[in-house]
């Protein structure tokens, strides 16, 4: 696989988001196996690893850092092992209507987080760590000066923002340089195009979580889709029957634009993305090899710059349902 730049760190230009191996698309999968999947991706060229602190099952709320850390400890010295910081979760504050997730930066939580996460994962340094929410209690420039201190004791190698905005990254960036952005991206929530002029300014990468949307810019779903229980897409709004009909336009796009390049829908989602910007890393989850060996392949799929404006043009005039984690205008 080729490989492209965040920042001054060179990665595959495709990782695997490894949180659904733990939580969130149903019962957790077979440890044995999901190590096999991780081994194989590395098999593929993939170098790109991505875990967070708080990914994990009913019975070990850090499962997932154990998992990916174990299955990468063959490939320690070759591999990009990213993990995140700086939340936990109150499920009590869903029954006053507000998110769980509560954003913690204090100096002192930060420094627990990254000692507890390089326990589990079994390994000395940490590639790329990023702070997992913006706490608003806590300053950018503090979070970036605990960072550079990480960085000079050789406990993280880079770090980076997730869900960030324009103002996080320049006052974060100014103390301590980003390598990264991490946020929400896809062809169905294209809000953070807007911070491309400051991450080219500042050459800091971009990685995308969810460039599926969850799934449905695969074309795997329709109408008659189900999910067991605890899948969290049960409750996503673009899952709804009358979301899966909003959507059919887009979903046709895709389909015609895979016929026509010999692909797939998902490879489409993913080639768009990787070649709208050189510095654009997404991050496609998943618990099967076939999907895996799928997104893989995006990145031998080339659109070009005529190519991509037409899909964006299009983008921006098909009706589109809403989506999970992103609010409508």
């Amino acid at each position: 696989m080729n490989c492209r730049k965040l920042g001054n760190l060179t990665i595959s230009s495709i990782g695997l988001g490894c949180m659904g191996m733990s939580q969130s698309y149903g019962a957790p999968a077979d440890k044995k196996e999901m190590r096999e999947l991780i081994a194989a991706a590395v098999d593929m060229g993939i170098t790109h690893f991505d875990t967070a602190e708080v990914y994990g099952t009913p019975d070990d709320p850090h499962d997932n850092e154990k998992l990916v850390g174990a299955a990468l400890a063959p490939y320690r010295d070759k591999v990009v092992l990213a993990t995140k910081f700086g939340i936990h979760f109150d499920m009590s504050l869903l029954k006053q209507g507000k998110s769980p997730i509560v954003p913690d930066a204090r100096p002192e939580t930060i420094r627990r987080s990254v000692d507890a996460s390089l326990q589990r994962l079994g390994t000395d340094y940490i590639d790329l760590y990023y702070q997992h929410r913006v706490d608003p209690k806590i300053p950018a420039e503090e979070v970036a000066g605990v960072m550079a201190d990480l960085i000079q004791e050789g406990k993280i190698r880079h770090w980076g923002i997730s869900e960030a905005t324009e103002e996080d990254i320049r006052r974060a960036h100014a103390v301590c340089p980003l390598t990264a952005v991490q946020n929400r991206y896809s062809m169905m929530a294209r809000a953070y195009e807007s911070l491309f002029p400051v991450l080219e300014e500042r050459n800091i990468g971009f990685v995308a979580f969810s460039p599926f949307a969850n799934g449905v810019l695969t074309g795997a779903y329709d109408a008659s889709s189900t999910f067991e229980a605890g899948d969290m897409r049960v409750n996503m709004p673009q899952f709804t029957a009358a979301a899966m009909e909003e959507n059919q336009s887009l979903l046709t796009l895709l389909r015609d634009l895979a016929e026509k390049k010999d692909a797939t829908s998902g490879q489409i989602a993913l080639a768009w993305m990787l070649c709208k910007k050189p510095y654009i890393v997404p991050i496609p989850g998943t618990r099967k090899h076939s999907r895996l060996v799928e997104n893989a392949g995006a990145a031998d799929i080339v659109l070009t710059p005529e190519e991509v404006a037409a899909i964006d043009a299009r983008l921006e005039s098909i009706p589109m349902s809403a989506v999970f984690g992103v609010m409508r205008k």
